[in-house]
């Protein structure tokens, strides 16, 4: 099922604002971000799903 935009929104919003990110995750992060859909697609949702991960390996 897609990830609904605003839900997305904040998971993005809290990686961004709570942990420190390489260059490449800041960039998917900023075009997850611009996209124009109200949903994530599933590898889209893969994408935010691991960076989440490996920011909370580093919390």
């Amino acid at each position: 099922m897609p990830d609904g935009k605003p839900f997305a929104r904040l998971r993005i919003r809290r990686l961004q604002e709570n942990c420190q990110l390489e260059a490449p995750a800041q960039e998917v992060l900023k075009c997850l971000e611009k996209l124009k859909r109200p949903y994530l697609t599933k590898f889209e949702e893969k994408l935010l799903s691991f960076i989440e991960q490996e920011c909370d390996k580093n919390e």
